[in-house]
């Protein structure tokens, strides 16, 4: 590496998903489809977790959070994608792709400990709901996500200040955003000073998370091995599944991608799994949410109503019409 031609970097050429020309159309519009998808979905989730009344609770106030954050994940990447998929120059100046490092760092680590943070809240509603309330309060979590992001954008800050100080052979980033794996492997020397930040301080925050995400569940799994009641049980897995859901997509993508040897890296597999953590882990998040808590579902029905009253009355009308034809038939 040491002996490739040094230059001064001003701009880097992403190279997107694919560099058939042919491609270009059909990708722009799956991408496209798919983050308006991932946008409208966290909004609506966002919405109603912030006007219904029945979900003014730490739990929900979290998961909106966590929308939030999905939004900003994909915005932060997916437009600018889509710009360069139709576009014959896919440059991005030096400045520009430093903050997009910086900011996609800062909000992927804040995702982690959101989820932390909701395992936390799931761990006390099943362990201890008597005392859940006093212990779990919307302030608790205003303070956790506050801290959170305090101590996740220092962690984004050093790793860009790190990456400012490398020095480039080239400007070809293998891939569709200015990711901190495909800037390693563009340097001349060995960036170790990175890699072992990776591998310590990139542990603890990161993934210092997922350890207490799973002895928060190994608690709750002991608590539902002892619950007699069959409803008990229920509500515990209903509480939690939708959140294991979650956590098994975005670790098992973010250990692939980060948690390795630079030896090991493949950056045309790599940009496959970023797809999934940027973008199709956004757009599941809110159908995993919605489709699997009643609360949620019940909080947009009464959302329609409200902003449909003429369409819900119009299908109340059609329901008990349908119930009394059957009833006279039978």
């Amino acid at each position: 590496m040491a002996t490739k031609n040094r230059t001064e970097v001003t701009e880097f050429v992403l190279m997107g998903l694919s560099s058939q020309p042919e491609m270009q159309p059909v990708i722009f519009g799956v991408v496209l489809i798919m983050y308006l998808m991932a946008v409208l979905g966290n909004t609506l989730l966002v919405l109603v977790a912030c006007s219904d009344p029945k979900l003014q609770t730490p739990m929900y106030f979290l998961l909106s959070q966590l929308s939030l954050i999905d939004i900003s994940l994909t915005t932060i990447i997916v437009p600018q994608m889509l710009v360069h998929t139709l576009s014959v120059s896919r440059t991005i100046s030096y400045n520009c792709c430093m903050t997009q490092l910086f900011s996609f760092m800062t909000v992927g680590s804040m995702e982690v400990h959101l989820l932390g943070a909701m395992a936390y809240d799931c761990y006390v509603a099943i362990c201890d709901p008597l005392r859940y309330s006093a212990i779990v309060s919307h302030s608790l979590c205003l303070r956790i996500t506050l801290t959170s992001l305090v101590v996740v954008s220092l962690n984004s800050l050093l790793y860009s200040v790190l990456v400012t100080r490398l020095t480039f052979c080239g400007n070809k980033v293998t891939h569709f955003f200015c990711d901190i794996t495909p800037l390693l492997k563009l340097s001349c020397t060995r960036p170790l000073v990175n890699e072992m930040l990776i591998f310590t301080e990139g542990v603890a925050v990161v993934v210092s998370p997922f350890f207490f995400i799973f002895g928060s569940y190994v608690r709750i799994g002991i608590a539902i091995a002892h619950m007699h009641s069959v409803a008990a049980l229920q509500k515990a897995l209903s509480t939690c599944g939708s959140h294991v859901l979650v956590v098994m997509f975005l670790f098992g993508s973010l250990v692939h991608m980060y948690l390795k040897p630079s030896s090991s890296y493949n950056l045309e597999q790599d940009r496959q799994v970023a797809i999934f953590y940027t973008l199709i882990s956004p757009m599941l998040n809110p159908l995993i949410y919605s489709l699997r808590n009643q609360e949620v579902k019940g909080a947009l029905w009464r959302l329609f109503r409200k902003l449909h009253p003429q369409a819900v009355s119009s299908l109340d009308f059609r329901q008990r019409m349908s119930v009394n034809l059957l009833r006279s038939k039978g």
